[in-house]
């Protein structure tokens, strides 16, 4: 059995025990469950579990931190008539193979206020992103590279 899925029946276990089955109790079940997992990890030997909760909370601080920034950035576009545009559709290359990779990093993209994935190339190697504002094609697909689709591959691998 998987550290994670002995994680969640640890929770479901917890909830069963203390007081049904919430989102919140089922949340505090699996945070005890990942502790008394990590308290008794010599046991499971060499594993990579609890190494990538840091690895998620660094995904979802990044992404939350581009929602703000992107947004700040649209509502600028709003309120100021005098900026100038420059949308276009962006060929972004793809390190991600897996299907679940790919399809995380397309979602967070399309989260992100002033861009959206739109195709994914036949062969799955470049996925097409529209952007509200597009100055320097080049600097953008490297802030979307070493950005958002290395934290998705470092969170996911």
């Amino acid at each position: 059995m998987t550290l994670l899925a002995l994680n969640l029946l640890l929770a479901l276990v917890w909830s069963a025990l203390f007081g049904g089955f919430g989102r919140e109790n089922l949340a505090l079940g699996f945070a005890v469950g990942f502790v008394a997992l990590w308290l008794v990890r010599p046991i499971f030997g060499p594993t990579r579990y609890f190494g990538k909760l840091g690895d998620v909370v660094r995904l979802v601080l990044f992404f939350i931190m581009e929602l703000v920034i992107s947004s700040l950035r649209v509502v600028s576009y709003v309120f100021l008539p005098t900026s100038r545009l420059k949308p276009g559709i962006l060929a972004l290359p793809l390190a991600a193979r897996t299907d679940f990779e790919i399809a995380l990093l397309a979602n967070l993209i399309s989260l992100t206020p002033g861009s959206l994935s739109l195709e994914l190339s036949d062969d799955r190697q470049t996925l097409f992103v529209h952007c509200m504002d597009i100055d320097d094609p080049e600097t953008l697909r490297r802030e979307l590279k070493q950005g958002m689709e290395r934290r998705v591959l470092e969170t996911l691998r």
